[in-house]
This record gives structure tokens, C-alpha cells and sequence, in this order.
């Protein structure tokens, strides 16, 4: 049973617990290592995740590679009646909720109790020909029954498959009651495997797609939600906070808002990123000999599940360049050969400012934005260039209140200590 008393989802907003896997808040949570050894961990996730970026979707369903389990953040919540906690990867790159479910053919290692559907009242397998079975991409029908089924894959070779059900799932807000969903669409996996952790039970997907938890709360959720993360190397107990409908409205002095292009079969939420400025000078995201009318709208995607940022090759260029000319540290090799400019520093280091211009919005970063320690003595910049898909990353987004409108199709950024929220 609930600890908290039942309520009925309310339109005025509401707001859970958003928890990075390397916090003291996570059942992953290793408190021998030391703070730049979790800030490795992350960045080989953030790799990792990378698979699902460049997939080619002109070969493959628009899911074909869902989820990533490399994201970093987590979600509570519950699922049937009586409520079953769970606790999944919050991704803003995938649509689909789901999660473990028995009878198991194959399941990777859970700590909490995995579900079990015959002992949920709410409980019930989805037609064929329902609307939802119909909007997810990867749905299928078996031979012999009517019953609404799925089968996901992706690059790091995670997996999960079984039926497409309805369910009740149940959040627990910040009033300390708990806001319950009837009749959401999930899936619940008989088949699963891949690189997930023994405190995790599956995936919370907040994709733009109709079956992603967002799209799914209705006039309860209104299409916005917003988050404030954490910096999961800060000193502060409190968890990354998330936002939901009207909770989730980012307004007030500073706040910036630029649109979400969307894009046929797609999931992830594309910007368009116009340039980057050190200082005062300023890099186009092209290089304007061969793209002279500047960007191409949707050029870059926000990610909540990948640590780095990660650019064009010409913009970083040009960024590493101007940032190395401003700092007067001596540079040295990343000890982990995964990032390219790197300075010996026992202490943290003033950097020169740096402002991220996407359409209709600059977005100035701070420190804890652009620089990441990989070991005691060495930090360095927290972008790396790439040949695939741009990524505006997490430690980007630490200590803003990023708000993501799915109506009005914008995403809106203003600064925020996340701590104190």
C-alpha cells in the first residue's frame, strides 16, 4: 500500500524527485569513490549513449533504438494497484514507460520486487486496434491473440520486450500526497537485458511521441514539464527537482525561451544552436564558406541522458582555441583520454565567459557548465567535437531551470541555484 494518502491528479501542477545515478540519492550511489571518479563514470555513459544518436533512421522505425540505459538521472514512481515502486531512467530521448515484469523469460538482476500483473485490480492488456498500440512505432499483434505487444532494441545492445498494457501509475509530489494516472499505456517486459544497474526497474520515457509520460498525464500535466538539476559532484543532500504543469512554467527576470523543431518520426527534441561566444568573440555553428546562409534549423538536440556537450567539429575548433588563449594554466593530457583540453589545477579555475546563442535565446554558462575534473589535478572542457549529432548535454544544464513546452513547442532556460529549489 501507499505510504501517502491517494489523490486525483489536479491541473494546478506538481513536482518528484529527479535523482543522478552517481548521488548519494541512488541506490548506485558508491561512496568510496572520489567526486572526479563519479564525473568519470558519467562521461563513459555519456559515450555510450552515443550509439543511439546515429542510428539511421531511414533503414529502421522511428524507436528502433528507444532508450538508452546509459542516461544519468532516475524517477520514482509507482505502477498498479496496489502501487509497485519502481525506479527507472528518466529520458528525454525516448517515449516509452516500462518496466520488469513476471513472468520473466529473461530479466537482468532487480533489487526492488518486480511486478507481478496478475496481482494488479488495474491491470489490462491493450487491443490492437487501440489508440495507443497504434501510436507507438515498435507495437505489434501476436497470431493468435489481439493482445497489443513490443519489442525495443539499441546500440549498447539493451533490449526489452512483452506487452503493451494499461496501467495505473502513481507519483509522489512534493505536497507529500501522491497523484495517481489511470489507464496509461506502459510496457511491461518479459525480456530484458543490457547495461542496467540492480536498483533500476526499466525506463521513463519524456520524448516529444504520444506514449511518452508527459504526453500521457494530459490536462493534468498540459504538456510542460521542467527541471533544476544538481550538480551530482555538489556538496548539498537535495535532489534534482521535476516539474509538471503548472509547476513546471519557467517565468520571471532572465528567462530566455527558443523553439523545438520538430521533426518527422522523431523523438528527440531538436534546437537550433547559431553560435557559441568566448568573450566576445563569436562561432558560427557552420563554417560560413561552406554554409553561408548560417544554421540549419534543428541542428542540435538537448539530451537529459548525456554528459557532454558535443559539437561540429569547426565550432569546437574555434571554441578550444579562444578558450586556450584565455586561460594561462599549464595544459596537460586528459589521464583518461577521453576529452581534449585540459589543464593541471588542483583548484577550480576562472574560465572566460561563455554564452551558447540558440534561436531567440543566449544562454550564458558558468563554470560548472564547461569544465569537469578527471582527476585530482586536472580539469577540462566538458565538450568534445563529433562527426554525428550535435548534443547539448546535462553538465550544460546544471543550474538552470530548463522548461519544455510540448503545446507551444518551445524549451525555455533561466538560471537557477538548483540546490535551493
Amino acid at each position: 500500500m501507499s505510504k501517502f494518502p491517494m489523490t486525483k491528479a489536479g491541473a494546478s501542477g506538481f513536482t518528484i524527485d529527479l535523482i543522478h545515478r552517481d548521488s548519494p540519492q541512488s541506490p548506485s550511489y558508491d561512496s568510496s569513490l572520489m567526486p572526479w571518479q563519479r564525473s568519470i563514470n558519467a562521461l563513459r555513459r555519456s559515450f555510450n549513449r552515443l550509439n543511439r544518436f546515429t542510428i539511421d533512421y531511414s533503414t529502421q522505425s522511428a524507436n528502433a533504438d528507444i532508450i538508452s540505459v546509459s542516461g544519468n538521472f532516475l524517477v520514482k514512481f509507482s505502477i498498479g494497484t496496489p502501487p509497485v515502486p519502481i525506479l527507472a531512467v528518466f529520458d528525454t530521448g525516448s517515449d516509452l514507460i516500462w518496466t520488469q515484469c513476471l513472468p520473466c523469460r529473461k530479466c537482468f538482476k532487480e533489487n526492488n520486487p518486480i511486478f507481478v500483473p496478475i496481482k494488479s485490480s488495474t491491470y489490462k492488456n491493450l487491443d490492437c486496434n487501440s489508440a495507443s498500440c497504434k501510436a507507438f512505432p515498435d507495437a505489434t499483434c501476436g497470431k493468435t491473440t489481439k493482445s497489443c505487444a513490443y519489442s525495443v532494441s539499441y546500440g549498447d545492445g539493451s533490449f526489452s520486450s512483452g506487452d503493451l498494457v494499461g496501467e495505473t501509475i502513481t507519483l509522489g509530489s512534493d505536497t507529500s500526497k501522491t497523484i495517481s494516472f489511470p489507464n496509461v499505456a506502459i510496457g511491461c517486459g518479459h525480456e530484458n537485458g543490457g547495461v542496467f544497474t540492480s536498483g533500476e526497474s526499466g525506463i521513463a520515457g519524456f520524448g516529444s511521441g504520444k506514449v511518452s509520460f508527459i504526453s500521457q498525464l494530459g490536462s493534468s500535466g498540459q504538456g510542460k514539464f521542467s527541471y533544476c538539476l544538481v550538480s551530482f559532484l555538489s556538496e548539498t543532500s537535495n535532489s534534482s527537482r521535476l516539474h509538471f504543469g503548472t509547476n513546471a512554467v519557467v517565468s520571471g527576470k532572465g528567462v530566455v525561451s527558443t523553439p523545438i523543431v520538430p521533426k518527422s518520426g522523431k523523438t528527440f527534441y531538436y534546437l537550433t544552436l547559431e553560435g557559441i561566444s568566448v568573450g566576445n568573440q563569436r562561432f558560427n555553428f557552420y563554417d560560413p564558406s561552406i554554409r553561408p546562409n548560417g544554421s540549419q534549423e534543428g541542428n542540435i538536440i538537448i539530451d537529459s541522458g548525456t554528459t557532454l556537450t558535443l559539437l561540429p567539429s569547426y565550432l569546437y575548433n574555434n571554441l578550444e582555441k579562444a578558450i586556450a588563449s584565455s586561460i594561462k594554466l599549464r595544459r596537460v593530457k586528459d589521464p583518461q583520454g577521453l576529452l581534449n583540453l585540459c589543464y593541471f589545477s588542483p583548484k577550480d579555475i576562472q574560465v572566460p565567459d561563455i554564452t551558447v546563442h540558440f534561436k531567440g535565446a543566449d544562454v550564458k554558462l558558468n563554470t560548472v557548465n564547461t569544465f569537469i575534473r578527471t582527476s585530482d589535478n586536472v580539469l577540462c572542457f566538458a565538450f568534445r567535437p563529433v562527426n554525428d549529432t550535435p548534443i547539448y548535454g546535462d553538465i550544460a544544464q546544471v543550474n538552470f531551470l530548463i522548461g519544455y513546452d510540448l503545446n507551444m513547442k518551445t524549451v525555455s532556460f533561466k538560471p537557477a541555484d538548483c540546490s535551493k529549489s
